[in-house]
This record gives C-alpha cells, structure tokens and sequence, in this order.
C-alpha cells in the first residue's frame, strides 16, 4: 500500500448544542482545523425516502494522524466539509501499525 494522496482540504466539524431562548437546544457546528486528506468513493446507493430520494455513498478518507485528544482529530460523530458538500465520520482507524495516517470511514447523503 503506498503513501496516501492528500490533495484536498477539507474542515472538520463537530457539532455543537446552542439554546435556543426557548428552553430547547438547537445544533450547530464548529469548525475544529482544516486538514489535508485523500478522499476516497467505496460504495453507493439509491433510496427512497419518503417522496425524495436520496443518493448515499460511502467515502474512505485518509488524514494525517493527530495525537489521541488533540482537538483536530476527527471521531465518529464529526463532519468533514469540502464546500456544500458534507461527509459524515462513523468509524476511524489507524490506517498502518507506525500511526502515521488515519482512515476514517464517512457517509455523504445527497437529496436526488
């Protein structure tokens, strides 16, 4: 496996629980650093739902590995954002036994 081609720059984002002066919250994101990352498609599919449909594909991407609790380290539950375009982070790995890289594997979902 060779060294990943980290040639887009992507913002990660976590969410964030704001009130809403009403007694509820609403959620916003905050944008945690920006990183350099190789993305990658892995699978796709169609659905529907409800009178929309929807296209959901599934990306690997690859980043710089960040020591465990620094702030820019992307987690399950985080975003990445390249423009409009939003990939949501379910799981993350090391990507090689020296911890240079992590793979994190996101799901973008786009209304068709």
């Amino acid at each position: 496996m060779g060294l990943p081609n980290l040639n887009r720059v992507l913002a990660l984002e976590a969410p964030e629980q704001v009130a809403d002066g009403a007694g509820g919250f609403s959620e916003t994101w905050t944008v945690l650093g920006t990183l350099w990352a190789e993305v990658k498609p892995r699978t796709g599919r169609d659905r529907e739902r409800e009178a929309v449909g929807a296209a959901r594909v599934d990306y690997r991407i690859t980043v710089r590995a960040l020591p465990v609790g620094e702030a820019a380290r992307p987690m399950p539950g985080q975003r990445f954002r390249d423009g409009v375009r939003l990939f949501r982070i379910v799981a993350v790995a090391d990507q090689d036994a020296a911890g240079r890289y992590l793979t994190c594997f996101a799901r973008e979902e786009v209304a068709a």
